[in-house]
């Protein structure tokens, strides 16, 4: 006997299906509770075969005389039953009649074959791309983008001079600012790697010079090889990651807080407010950079060789004297310049293209160190053609 106070819940029946042919036309009765929680969803496989078995009818009639509760188990069912039968699972389509199905039950299919429909629709409405149009829409758009930063280019190297003269329209206290952050705010990462990218050269050029009794040139390969390409190239790689994502970030933030389009109404051109100060700033600053990234290269390279190779100190510092050249500090130092401009110009060139979301800012910043390593990578192979042509 149930407690006071609580009614007993009515025992679930199990659901049943069994057709009967009457004529011409075959019945299909429904008995039990259809509950998806308590009997489970029944198998389409189920539907199809009933209405295979009711092939030859002209009518399928549906009976839910003895049908009890009901939920989403029964509409499932009615509605693999209409599939199979409108199509063709009995090897031609079967009219359905539905006037016993509960109200409830019918509205609910009603929206089901409206929502099939209109997937359906939309499906076909979708036309297919030609072959030329998704060719031609990514070229049209890599050329706009091309001409786009080859325009940004020429503006930058067109206010060159006003930058060299101090007429830019721009603030000196940012101009600083990004100086300061670009120069002395980069020193600790730049110690660390060309620290290491030297040692690491040391080491694995002892290892292979001491097989032949010449460790002491060791100190050419680090010199030559640090002032010519290591320092300059690690640097701009490092500036890339740090310094150029960050421009990018900054501007897409801009961008998307509407600063930009603010600072146009105003009148205030972009190009001297937001993108040559960033420019100046690096392209001032990575020489500075190169210059103590060769000294703290040489003295990695140093350290690994003094404490892996016998070579003593002084005749380290001497070889290295003799090894690097005017030629090979003054080739490091226009790559030095031409990197940072490159780095500079791909962050504020992507940051000015960005969406205007909250993602479009990581997707900015990673596409702009990206860019500016592969930029820096690619421009380094160009001066090491020009450098053999020319015999440097």
């Amino acid at each position: 006997m149930a407690p006071a106070g609580t009614f007993p819940l009515p025992r679930t029946r199990a659901p049943e299906c069994r057709l009967e042919r009457r004529g011409s036309d075959a019945v299909l009765h429904l008995a039990g509770d259809w509950i998806a929680r308590d009997t489970g969803v029944r198998d389409a496989r189920t539907a199809k075969q009933l209405v295979v078995d009711a092939n030859g009818a002209a009518r399928l009639r549906i009976d839910t005389g003895k049908l009890g509760r009901w939920d989403s188990a029964l509409v499932v069912f009615l509605q693999d039953i209409r599939e199979a039968a409108t199509g063709g699972g009995a090897g031609r389509a079967i009219a359905i009649d539905e006037q016993t199905i509960p109200q409830a039950a019918r509205r609910l299919l009603m929206l089901a074959a409206l929502s099939d429909g209109a997937a359906a629709t939309k499906a076909e409405r979708i036309p297919s791309v030609p072959l030329l149009a998704r060719i031609g829409r990514p070229a049209i758009s890599a050329w706009g983008g091309a001409t786009a930063a080859c325009a940004l280019v020429g503006d930058v190297a067109l206010r060159t001079g006003a930058a060299l003269t101090g007429r830019l329209r721009s603030r000196a206290g940012d101009v600083l600012s990004l100086m300061r952050d670009a120069g002395a705010g980069a020193l600790g990462i730049v110690t660390i790697t060309n620290a290491l990218v030297g040692g690491i050269l040391a080491f694995v050029g002892g290892v292979q010079l001491r097989r032949f009794g010449t460790q002491i040139y060791v100190a050419d390969l680090v010199g030559i090889a640090t002032a010519r390409e290591m320092a300059a190239v690690v640097t701009a790689v490092v500036m890339a990651g740090r310094t150029g994502g960050a421009y990018a970030a900054q501007i897409a933030t801009m961008e998307g807080n509407e600063e930009i389009d603010a600072l146009r109404a105003l009148g205030i051109p972009i190009r001297d407010y937001l993108i040559m100060p960033r420019v100046v700033a690096l392209v001032t600053m990575m020489p500075l950079l190169y210059v103590y990234a060769c000294a703290v290269g040489l003295l990695g390279g140093m350290i690994v060789t003094v404490t892996t190779v016998d070579v003593s100190a002084p005749a380290y510092i001497q070889e290295t004297q003799r090894a690097i050249t005017f030629t090979h500090m003054s080739l490091g130092v226009a790559k030095s310049v031409v990197f940072g401009a490159i780095v500079a110009l791909a962050g504020c060139y992507i940051g000015l293209r960005a969406g205007r979301s909250s993602a479009a800012v990581g997707q900015a910043a990673t596409s702009a160190v990206v860019a500016g390593i592969i930029a820096v990578i690619a421009l380094d192979w160009l001066f090491a053609m020009c450098a053999n042509a020319l015999g440097i």
